[in-house]
């Protein structure tokens, strides 16, 4: 799970381009604090604070305490030039509110899936999970497990365990998260497995 990170910030007395460029040079980035029946509310944070907390690489699935308040990020909109932040976008929450997060997948056992030591290549149809989960108990990824998975195979939702309390956001169908396709050479001889991976990979989009 994600430990709660903190954000130190100051309220915004102005808003508008000019305003917001004005904070830019003193090193500060807009941002606004939304949601739970709440007015918005203006700030500005610090920017090497912010990118110390982006370079955690779960700052996008963590609770943030702001300016006092339980907030979950929602969106950071980089300089298309410079890449540095411009501007954030925080959520309120309660304490035991549920939220939806994108959390990374790591796959592990690659050495023990025998479609892999064949020669076959790990097709990732999708790099995060949207899940449901309480605001106190986000996990920081979730992990899927590559062992006894044939060329071929499909992993699917269905067959991940989730963490305690959490959900898959996605509920209408049973998508694929990743497969084992035959390299070109491994295809001629077994064209049925390259059939099955195309089937698999337009299902999961």
């Amino acid at each position: 799970m994600s430990d709660m990170l903190e954000l130190s910030a100051e309220t915004r007395d102005r808003v508008g381009k000019g305003a917001s460029r004005a904070l830019r040079r003193e090193g500060r980035v807009p941002a606004v604090i939304y949601g739970n029946k709440e007015e918005p509310l203006g700030i500005h944070v610090n920017e090497r604070e912010l990118m110390k907390l982006l370079m955690t690489g779960h700052f996008m699935n963590s609770v943030v305490m702001v300016a006092g308040q339980r907030t979950l990020p929602k969106d950071v909109t980089f300089d298309v030039v410079t890449d540095r932040p411009i501007h954030v976008d925080f959520l309120r929450i309660s304490e035991h509110a549920s939220v939806q997060v994108a959390v990374p997948i790591i796959f592990t056992d690659e050495e023990e899936s025998p479609g892999i030591k064949r020669g076959g290549v790990l097709n990732v149809v999708r790099h995060e999970l949207e899940l449901i989960c309480e605001a106190s108990n986000i996990p920081d990824d979730i992990t899927i497990s590559l062992k006894g998975v044939e060329v071929g195979d499909s992993i699917h939702i269905s067959a991940v365990t989730l963490p305690k309390g959490a959900t898959s956001a996605i509920t209408d169908r049973d998508f694929t998260i990743a497969t084992v396709v035959a390299p070109s050479a491994l295809k001629s001889s077994e064209g049925e497995a390259g059939e099955g991976d195309s089937e698999a990979a337009a299902e999961g989009e």
